[in-house]
């Protein structure tokens, strides 16, 4: 039975719900599936769990927070997060929102299986969102259960944490409790369901206001709920733009442009598919959320998709991110422009995307192979090249840039040897003649290139060392560390989130966290593709 607070470990956190204070809320009280009109939330509890125990927590999350080890190793910290009591201040929701998925408008999602415990003040002032997914229903649960496995609840949780120590925009993950209890899920959607264990994962973002949050009113013509959720988010999370009114919205929209190209720009560099870009699932704040069919690149392959829902039409692969990020802000282009109503405008604000993805990326390519700066006129063919060698040569990308770092381009023969030998030891395929002699040829123009700027070989090396990881969560690394914590041993859970808080550092004794994906885990479920359910 949920209990609320009694003066324990966790009542030293610190809520000031503005959302809830500040915004519309559903005027029904009580927790069933049903259309919500003319609310930003609903009020809601988490379900409470049979027997909630600890599988890991992120140090650095809780110390944002103002917790210690000992308190997020106490058996409050497990009660409280996995949704049995209500630490002070504590005052639970879910929110309303809509979305377009996989292109198409499908009316209101909301959290279905995610319920906000409040809005926690850290020491240092700034205002962080505690969010539980896999708490049970909510009124926006639709036919689902409201719950989560232990699978994605520490998929979530290890790539929320490798994301940001990567240095990519992203909401956090503060722990993984598990239930105690079995959800039955069928992973692949092929008939075939199966009872897993279930888990909860307390998430942690500055906001979890997506684009779908607009678009809800704005298709439903509530344009005075739009309204006053445009001017919360304004004045609670851009404040430095001033007060809201049409000037400033147009200004909001272009820096939610920004942060947007940013995000993607970040993705991109470090080889990062998020498998499910709906609407719904983008942060107005530039973050990386909403973790599940997610995938690294591993052969370079800009048509890859992780998610077994995109297979065919794999509109959320790779390569077509930057295009999907441009039309989502148009969907909330549409959304906003009751408050604007100015089409031109908006449509002059949208280009900040663009420019500010090309500008980004192409500092972002110059400094992943080591040049000081790019150069269109000799640098577009050139990364336009590697690529396509890269894809023909199935290279694995994370490993070819790192790689890449510790050959020296400004020798007078250059290290074609060295180059080739590296590139094969880095590919899933053998490399035939014609892809030697392409490699060859392109490793010949990037030394002349590097040659040109007359650089220092060391600094070269950590300059790209800096922007090129050498630990990135692969999905069979994850699944690795599932299998054993399936089996109550979460001592990979805890290692994996160890090595990815310094994912461009070399880690002598972890070589095995840096290595190419074993045949073995080219098609297990799991280690590829996966699903929405994963």
């Amino acid at each position: 039975m949920l209990t609320h607070a009694d003066s324990s470990t966790l009542d030293c956190l610190r809520f000031d719900n503005r959302f809830v204070r500040e915004l519309p809320g559903d005027a029904e009280t009580d927790n069933f599936r049903r259309q919500v009109y003319g609310a930003c939330y609903s009020l809601v509890q988490p379900t409470p769990v049979k027997s909630p125990r600890l599988v890991a927590y992120s140090p650095e999350v809780a110390a944002e927070l103002g917790l210690s080890d000992q308190d997020c190793l106490s058996e409050d910290f497990c009660r409280v997060f996995a949704g049995n009591r209500l630490a002070a201040g504590m005052q639970p929701f879910a929110m309303c929102y809509g979305g377009h998925q996989f292109g198409h408008w499908a009316g209101q999602l909301g959290d279905g299986r995610a319920i906000n415990l409040g809005e926690a003040v850290c020491p240092d002032g700034r205002r962080r969102t505690l969010q539980l997914k896999g708490a049970g229903r909510t009124p926006y649960s639709r036919s689902a259960d409201g719950l989560a496995v232990l699978r994605s609840s520490i998929r979530e949780f290890l790539c929320s944490e490798a994301m940001h120590h990567l240095g990519v925009p992203t909401t956090r993950a503060l722990s993984v409790v598990l239930t105690g209890e079995t959800v039955v899920r069928d992973m692949f959607y092929d008939d075939n369901p199966q009872l897993e264990q279930g888990a909860i994962v307390c998430r942690v973002a500055p906001s979890f206001t997506r684009f779908g949050n607009f678009q809800i009113f704005t298709a439903r013509d509530d344009l005075d709920a739009l309204k006053k959720l445009a001017d919360y988010t304004i004045r609670s999370d851009f404040p430095e733009l001033g007060e809201p009114g049409p000037q400033t919205y147009l200004r909001w929209f272009e820096q939610v442009c920004r942060l947007t190209a940013e995000m993607v720009v970040h993705w991109q560099r470090v080889g990062f598919v998020h498998g499910v870009m709906n609407t719904d699932n983008m942060s107005i704040l530039g973050l990386t959320i909403d973790y599940g069919p997610y995938g690294w690149l591993e052969n370079y392959d800009p048509d890859w998709t992780p998610n077994t829902t995109d297979a065919q039409g794999r509109r959320y692969r790779f390569g077509n991110q930057p295009k999907i990020a441009y039309w989502n802000l148009v969907q909330l282009a549409n959304a906003i422009y009751p408050l604007v109503m100015r089409a031109e405008s908006l449509q002059q604000a949208l280009s900040v995307f663009s420019e500010t993805f090309a500008a980004e990326w192409r500092a972002t390519t110059a400094a992943k192979l080591g040049l000081s700066r790019f150069d269109p006129d000799k640098d577009e063919a050139l990364v336009g090249d590697l690529l396509q060698l890269l894809q023909a040569a199935e290279t694995d990308m994370t490993l070819f840039y790192r790689q890449l770092a510790d050959l020296d381009p400004y020798a007078p023969a250059g290290s074609a040897a060295d180059f080739m030998a590296m590139l094969e030891r880095n590919s899933y395929a053998p490399l035939a003649d014609e892809l030697r002699d392409r490699a060859l040829a392109w490793f010949g123009q990037y030394c002349s290139r590097s040659r040109s700027e007359a650089g220092d070989p060391e600094d070269r090396r950590q300059r790209m060392n800096a922007v090129n990881p050498k630990y990135v969560l692969r999905n069979y690394l994850a699944q690795l560390a599932i299998d054993q914590a399936e089996q109550g041993d979460f001592g990979l859970v805890a290692e994996l989130l160890d090595v990815l808080r310094n994912p461009y550092s070399e880690q002598p004794g972890r070589e095995r966290f840096a290595e190419k994906r074993p045949d073995w885990a080219k098609q297990r479920a799991g280690c590829s593709m996966l699903s929405c359910s994963s």
